[in-house]
This record gives C-alpha cells, structure tokens and sequence, in this order.
C-alpha cells in the first residue's frame, strides 16, 4: 500500500548526515518492514533556523506550488496516488507546507512521526511556521510522538487521546551489529596518545556548536571533578569545533584521547571495548547514541533531560543525572568507575532492554498496528 513519504527538516536524501536524516531513513525502513511503499514525494526543506518571515512566506508559496501539482497529478491518474500521507519531524520551523493540503483535496488520511509543538512560539518570528505545524498536527489522523515530553506538548491539539501514538525511538539493531567490522582499539587508543590497561570512558558526538559543544563543555567541568583513577575519556567525533573540545577537555590532559571520526561500521568495535558511555545530553531529542551503545551492551552516565529518560532506564541500563548537575554527573561516572560489577549488570540489562523496546522490528509492528487499522 503505497504512503507519500516527506521529511520538511531534512529529505532522507539530503547530503548531510546527520540523526535527523538517520531517523527520517530508520523510518522508511519501518514502513517497508511493515508492508507499505513509501514514496519520497518532495525534497521541499521547510527548514527556517533565523526566524524570518519572508523565508517562511517563500517556502510556504514553493510547498502550495508543489502541493498543487500533486493533486493535479494524482487526480488525473487515481492509480498511482498515495493512501495516505507520513511526515517526520514537523514543528514551528519546519512546517509541512504539502501534505495537509494534498490529503484535505484527496480524502487521504495524514500521519505524522516526530511532532513537537510549543506555544511560547505562538508569536514572534516563527509564527506564521508555528501556526501551519498546529494547524497540520491538529489534522493528523495518528500523531506518532518518540519521548514523554513530546506526547504531553502535543496532548492539547490532539482531540482524541487515541490519536496520540508513543513511537520509541528505534536502530536497526542487527544491521548495525552485522555491518560491523573488527577494529584493534587498542592499537587506535595509543596511536590516539592513549594508554593501556585503562578503564575506559567513551563518548561519541560530532564537535560543533550548539548543544554538543555545551555537552562536551559539562563533560569537561565533570570530569575535572574525579578524582585520580586510571580512567581515561575516548572521544569518537570531528567537528570545526575541535579546537574549542580540546580546550574544554584540557585539564585533563592525557587522560583524553581522540579517535576521530569513524564510520558506523567502526562504532560497535569502540562501544564494545569502552567501560562506560558518558554524554551530558544537552537539548538531545533523545540521542540515537545512546541506543548504540547499549546494543552494544554498554552501560550509559547522561543527563535526565527531554527525551533521554524514553532511551536510558535510569538504575537500570545506567544513571540518569538532573540536567546540567555536573557534581552529580562527576558522581554518577565515580561510582560505576568504582564498581565494575554494576557496570556489567547495567550492561547485559541495556542490551536486553534496547533489543526488546527499541528495535526496527518493534517500530515496525506498531506502525502497521495503528496505520494499517487508519487506512
């Protein structure tokens, strides 16, 4: 059954990388897995990060025009029209321009993933995009929300509680695990200047500026606060903010090493050898990260902070700390630096649990349950 598939943030056919694509691609897998064809209707980027009106009036003029043109399409060869409409990641600053109106012209049903809403935006700079992502929500036959926090901001415009759709966050876990290639870490840490022998703290993140340069800034006021051990921090990631990484990693001197960028065929190998994944999480939708590495039977220290409670089992899978604590995070880590048997108990416990909850095969089931019973 063939879904008109469009992602406004980012096409998962867009050149960058980034988790935004990475979801949008884990989505379209789901949806096959689940039976349907999705089709990429538009690579439209609705995407306005400034806050100017006259972009959004001009994108909002460009998705009319496609819109347009699919009913136009669609109305003259029926065969070939969608049964219904899936967005990714809708919000004030990437509204749908395409899809409500395609779906109100052909009587189609509307489903979104990913959704946010937040009515301090209700005006100011982003309202004519807030005003389209309510107003595109509100019409939505299924609203799939992938943390709490998401499911309780978007209650309001849904009217009927089942409508409202919790979508964990999902890897493809065993193409992830089977992709992987052997990789001598220890070979890489002390090229890196590391050492041997050490218990080893991983965190894996692009260095840029915005919120992983304020994460990488908390690691570095945390860790500041341990005290000895023969722990060191291994950081996967690149970035033009590498300068201002090694800085705020600084004070601990040779206790950080650097691996660089790595492909995804290379991660299960680090996540696998590493004792424990730390990563403060600031403004984190949710961190696909922090699913990896738990698939790889590593245990996780991150901040409790939007929707990082709905992919980390806080006493389970790892410790949870309140946002922006660094003494409670510097605690958090000392104490499974100290205790390598809890260690091991979170481990095998955030392999199980990512395998049984955020599975594709998981996500798969819920989409067909709940698109399949809509259509």
């Amino acid at each position: 059954m063939k879904l008109a598939f469009y992602a406004p943030m980012k096409s998962p056919d867009h050149p960058v990388p980034s988790g935004d694509r990475r979801m949008g691609r884990l989505l379209w897998q789901a949806l096959e897995l689940a039976g349907f064809e999705p089709e990429l209707t538009s690579s439209l980027r609705s995407f306005d990060g400034r806050g100017d009106p006259a972009l959004q009036k001009s994108i909002a003029e460009k998705g009319k025009e496609e819109a347009d043109n699919l009913i136009a399409k669609w109305r003259e060869n029926p065969v070939d029209a969608p049964k219904g409409w899936f967005t990714y990641h809708l919000y004030h600053k990437a509204p749908d321009w395409i899809g409500p109106t395609v779906c109100r012209a052909l009587d189609i049903p509307y489903f979104v993933a990913e959704a946010s809403h937040a009515p301090k935006r209700a005006s100011g700079l982003w309202q004519l995009g807030y005003d389209a992502a309510a107003s595109g929500i509100a019409s939505a036959r299924l609203v799939f929300h992938m943390t709490a926090l998401d499911g309780a901001c978007l209650r309001p415009l849904v009217s009927q509680p089942e409508r409202l759709v919790f979508l964990p966050p999902f890897l493809d876990i065993e193409g992830f695990l089977q992709a992987a290639v052997p990789v001598d870490v220890e070979t890489e840490i002390v090229k890196a200047g590391g050492k041997t022998g050490m218990t080893n703290l991983l965190a894996v993140a692009m260095m840029r500026s915005g919120d992983k340069m304020i994460s990488y800034e908390q690691l570095g006021e945390s860790l500041r606060r341990l005290k000895g051990g023969d722990w060191q921090l291994l950081v996967v990631g690149e970035g033009d903010q590498r300068a201002r990484v090694e800085q705020a990693l600084a004070p601990q001197g040779a206790q950080v090493a650097y691996l660089g960028p790595r492909p995804a065929e290379q991660l299960p190998a680090f996540y696998g050898f590493a004792d424990l994944y730390v990563w403060p999480a600031h403004g984190e939708a949710y961190g696909m990260a922090f699913l990896e590495a738990q698939a790889c039977g590593l245990p996780v220290v991150a901040g409790n902070i939007r929707g990082v409670p709905d992919v980390v089992k806080d006493g389970v899978t790892g410790i949870l700390t309140p946002e922006g604590d660094k003494a409670a995070f510097a605690a958090a880590i000392g104490n499974l630096l100290q205790n390598p048997e809890e260690r091991k108990r979170m481990g095998a416990a955030a392999r199980d649990y990512v395998m049984a909850a955020h599975d594709l095969a998981t996500a798969a089931a819920l989409l067909k349950e709940h698109i399949g019973a809509a259509l």
